[in-house]
This record gives structure tokens, C-alpha cells and sequence, in this order.
């Protein structure tokens, strides 16, 4: 009786068996990254990208915004998830609410007062339009975040 036989494998069928799974899972691998880089472009939202958006984005990154908030789920986690606040409150609650801090309430961190122009506003607040535009497939799946 051959060994293969006795229930056991050869180094021959072992060695054939890690190579085609080896094949099979870097394909189905290649196939995953093929269909994600497919539908990029149309969940981007890169069209809808204004001078406006790219200034507000660069606020967002000079003030370091993503040390406490999250933005489609990147971030710190001190301060509420960002990528739908426009959906959910809108242009003049964002404005007025960056304009209100530090809000002195007791026990919470304090967002600090970066004292931003109204062009600084705007394109802060066009960078969240446009974030919340861009298709999540419904991330983050709470609402708020």
C-alpha cells in the first residue's frame, strides 16, 4: 500500500496543493482589486472637486481636524464623524457651530477657535459637502456617525 493511500499526503501532493491554492487565492485576490479600481471613478466623487473644495481640504489638514474628528472613518474618535455632518445639519449649522467654540461646557473637550474668514468657512463647508457626496455605500452606518 502506498502512502498516499494510507491517508497521508507526499510531499509531491502537499507541495502541488499549496501552489494551486497559492493560484487560486491570488487570483481571486487580483479579481477583487480589478472590480474595486473598476467602480472608483464612479463612488469618487472627484468631478464635483472645485478650487473651493481643494482649499477647504487643505484647512482640513493645516488645522489638523482629523486628530480629533473622523472622516469616513479615518481619524481620531475624540470628536464626532465628519463625512455626513452636511447631509445631517447643513451649511449654516457647520459655520456657526465652528464659529461658536470653544463652547466652555463642562466635561467635554474643547474644540479650539481657529477664527476662520467666511471664504475659510465656505470652502471648509464645501469640503464637507463634497465628502458627504461621495458614495460610502452607506458607511458610517450609524447617522451620526
Amino acid at each position: 500500500m502506498t502512502q498516499a493511500k494510507a491517508g497521508g499526503f507526499t510531499k509531491q501532493m502537499a507541495r502541488n496543493m499549496f501552489y494551486g491554492g497559492s493560484l487560486f487565492f491570488i487570483l481571486v485576490f487580483a479579481a477583487l482589486i480589478f472590480d474595486s479600481e473598476r467602480k472608483i471613478p464612479q463612488r469618487s466623487n472627484a468631478e464635483a472637486i472645485t478650487p473651493a473644495v481643494i482649499a477647504g481640504k487643505k484647512l482640513w489638514e493645516t488645522r489638523n481636524c482629523i486628530g480629533c474628528h473622523t472622516l469616513l472613518g479615518e481619524g481620531a474618535y475624540f470628536a464626532p464623524e465628519l463625512g455626513n455632518v452636511y447631509k445631517r445639519r447643513g451649511p449654516e449649522f457647520i459655520k456657526a457651530w465652528i464659529q461658536s467654540q470653544p463652547t466652555q461646557a463642562p466635561g467635554r473637550r474643547q474644540m479650539p477657535q481657529f477664527n476662520f474668514t467666511e471664504q475659510q468657512l465656505n470652502d471648509l463647508v464645501e469640503f464637507l459637502r463634497w465628502t458627504g457626496n461621495i458614495n460610502t455605500e452607506n458607511w458610517p452606518p450609524n447617522i451620526e456617525g
